[in-house]
C-alpha cells in the first residue's frame, strides 16, 4: 500500500472542492453578465421603438399641418387640439432624450455573490480623513480643536513654532531667557547650570561675581552672601545706608525703589504685595489662627482685641507691660496682660505717586478685658505669612495665660510658642489659594496669589524663609527654646510635649 495514498486523496479532494468553488463563481459571473446583456438589449429595443414612434408621429404631424394649410374655415377648437398634440409630442421627445443619456439602473446581485454594505457618509469621511492624515496632507476642519500656542515663561506672550528655548519643560523666547548680569542670552547648553532666583536668571560664572545691589561684577575678592537667599553683594552695602526689607531682609537693588513705612521700616515691593496694613484687614487672619488652634485641640475661648500698630506703639506697650527684652530679638508682636491705651492703625496707607504711602489713620483705645489677656499687638505692614506666624506665636502665649500657666520656664514657653508659629507656616505650604484669599482683605494690599490663582515664587520662598529664620535663630531663649521643644514634639506629639512641660495641677 502506498504510504502517501491517503494524503494524495486529501489533496485531490481539496483540489476538487476548489474547482467547484471556481466553477460556482464563474457561473455567478456569467449569470450576472447575461442579465446585464439582456437588460442592455431591452433598453436598445425600447429606444428603437420610441424612435420609430417619434418618426411616425412627426409624419402625422407634418401631414396634418399641410392639410390645415389647405383647408379654410378650420374651427378654433381644432386649432387648440393641434397645439395640445404638439406639446405632448415635444414632452415625449424630451423624455426619450433623458432616457438615452441616463445610466442604466443597478442590477440585483446574485444571491451567491457576497457584497459589503455601502459606507455611510460619516464612515467614508473618516476613511478619507485618516488616509490624508497619514500622508501629511490634512488641513484642520472648522470643528477641529487647534491647540493653543505655547507662551513664553518670561514675557508670557505667544511663541512662534520653532522659536523657543526649552527650560526644564517651559518654553522661553531666546531674548527673554538672558543673563541679568551681562544681559547676553543664556545658551541651551548653559541651561542646566544657570542660576535662577527672584532677582532674575544668570550665567553661573556671572552670578558668582555679580553684586545684585549695584548690579556690577564684584571687583574685590571678598563679598557677602545672604545665608538663605544666596545673593552676593559688596560688603560696603551693609553700612552705606542701602535699604533692607524688614520682612525678607534683602537689600534694595539699584534702580529699584523700596517703600518706607511711617515708622521708618523699609518694605520691598514684592513683600508689599501681600502686606496686611490695618486692624480691620487682619481680622480674617485672626479667625483663621483661632481655627488653627481649635484643630490642634488648643481652643482659645476668650475674646480680646487683636490690633496692628506702628513700631513706636509696640515699644511703648512693651515698656508698660514691663517686659524685659534682654535677648537681642526685634519685637514684632506682644501679648498684653495689663490694661493700657494703645494707638492702632485703623486705616492702612495706600500707594500714591512716586511710590509714597499716604492716607494712614490711627486711633487710640483702651484695651480692657475680664481675663488675663487684654490684647495681642502686631506690627502693621508685614506680609500675611509673617503676620500669621507672629500671631500664632502670640496666640500660644494667650492660651498658656488663659489656662493659668503664668510662671513657665522662659526657654520652654518661648520655645513652644515658636513651634506653633513654625507649625502654622508649614500648613501654608499646602493651603489652597482660596483659603489664603479668604483670610485676606479685598483691599489693594491683599495677597497677590488670590489675583493670579496661584502662589507667586516669592510667596513660596517666603514660607521657607520664615521657617528658616525660626530654625536658625541663635538667641539663647527663642532659638534654643525652639530647637529643644521641637525635638520633643517631633519625637512624641504636641499634646504629649505640653503634658511634659506644663506643671501638673494638684
Amino acid at each position: 500500500q502506498d504510504p502517501f495514498e491517503a494524503e494524495i486523496d486529501i489533496v485531490k479532494q481539496v483540489s476538487s472542492n476548489d474547482a467547484h468553488v471556481q466553477e460556482d463563481e464563474q457561473l455567478a459571473l456569467a449569470i450576472q453578465k447575461s442579465k446585464e446583456d439582456e437588460e442592455e438589449g431591452r433598453r436598445t429595443r425600447d429606444l428603437e421603438e420610441h424612435a420609430q414612434e417619434r418618426g411616425e408621429r412627426q409624419n402625422n404631424y407634418d401631414n396634418s399641418s399641410s392639410l390645415k394649410d389647405k383647408k379654410e374655415g378650420q374651427t378654433s377648437e381644432e386649432s387648440v387640439k393641434e397645439k395640445e398634440k404638439r406639446k405632448q409630442f415635444e414632452e415625449e421627445v424630451k423624455h426619450d432624450e433623458q432616457l438615452a443619456v441616463s445610466p442604466p439602473p443597478p442590477l440585483e446581485e446574485h444571491d451567491n455573490i457576497s457584497s459589503e454594505a455601502p459606507l455611510d457618509e460619516n464612515e467614508e469621511q473618516r476613511i478619507i480623513w485618516e488616509s490624508l492624515k497619514d500622508k501629511g496632507q490634512t488641513k484642520p476642519s472648522e470643528d477641529e480643536v487647534i491647540p493653543p500656542r505655547s507662551k513664553c515663561g518670561g514675557c508670557h506672550s505667544e511663541i512662534e513654532q520653532g522659536g523657543s528655548v526649552d527650560v526644564f519643560g517651559v518654553p522661553w523666547h531666546p531674548e527673554c531667557f538672558s543673563c541679568g548680569a551681562c544681559r547676553n542670552p543664556i545658551a541651551v547648553h548653559e541651561v542646566q547650570n544657570h542660576v535662577s532666583n527672584s532677582r532674575g536668571k544668570f550665567h553661573k560664572n556671572c552670578y558668582n561675581r555679580y553684586c545684585y545691589v549695584c548690579q556690577e561684577k564684584v571687583k574685590i575678592r571678598e563679598y557677602n552672601s545672604h545665608p538663605f537667599w544666596k545673593e552676593i553683594y559688596c560688603p560696603a552695602h551693609e553700612t552705606d545706608g542701602t535699604p533692607k526689607c524688614c520682612s525678607c531682609e534683602r537689600l534694595e537693588p539699584r534702580e529699584t525703589e523700596f517703600v518706607m513705612l511711617d515708622d521708618g521700616r523699609w518694605l520691598c515691593l514684592e513683600c508689599m504685595d501681600s502686606a496686611v496694613m490695618d486692624t480691620d484687614e487682619v481680622q480674617p487672619l485672626h479667625f483663621e489662627i483661632r481655627d488653627f488652634f481649635h484643630g490642634l485641640f488648643l481652643p482659645v475661648e476668650k475674646e480680646f482685641s487683636l490690633l496692628l500698630v506702628e513700631k513706636q506703639a509696640l515699644n511703648k506697650a512693651e515698656e508698660e507691660e514691663k517686659i524685659d527684652n534682654q535677648h537681642g530679638v526685634v519685637t514684632r508682636g506682644i501679648c498684653l496682660s495689663e490694661e493700657q491705651i494703645v494707638t492702632n492703625v485703623s486705616k492702612g496707607p495706600k500707594m500714591g505717586e512716586n511710590k509714597q504711602l499716604t492716607g494712614k489713620t490711627t486711633e487710640s483705645q483702651r484695651v480692657v478685658s475680664g481675663c488675663p489677656v487684654t490684647a495681642i499687638l502686631i506690627l502693621y505692614g508685614l506680609p500675611r505669612l509673617l503676620t500669621g506666624s507672629i500671631m500664632a506665636h502670640e496666640m500660644m502665649h494667650a492660651y498658656l495665660r488663659l489656662n493659668g500657666h503664668n510662671n513657665l520656664n522662659k526657654v520652654l514657653e518661648e520655645g513652644i510658642c515658636q513651634v506653633l508659629g513654625h507649625m502654622w507656616l508649614e500648613t501654608q505650604r499646602y493651603a489652597p489659594i482660596d483659603v489664603a484669599a479668604a483670610s485676606s482683605s479685598s483691599s489693594s494690599s491683599s495677597s497677590n496669589a488670590a489675583k493670579k490663582g496661584e502662589w507667586s515664587e516669592l510667596e513660596k520662598k517666603l514660607v521657607d524663609f520664615y521657617k528658616y529664620e525660626i530654625e536658625t535663630d541663635e538667641s539663647a531663649v527663642y532659638g534654643e527654646g525652639f530647637r529643644k521643644v521641637n525635638y520633643m514634639v517631633t519625637n512624641s506629639s504636641l499634646q504629649e510635649t505640653l503634658k511634659e512641660i506644663l506643671p501638673r495641677r494638684g
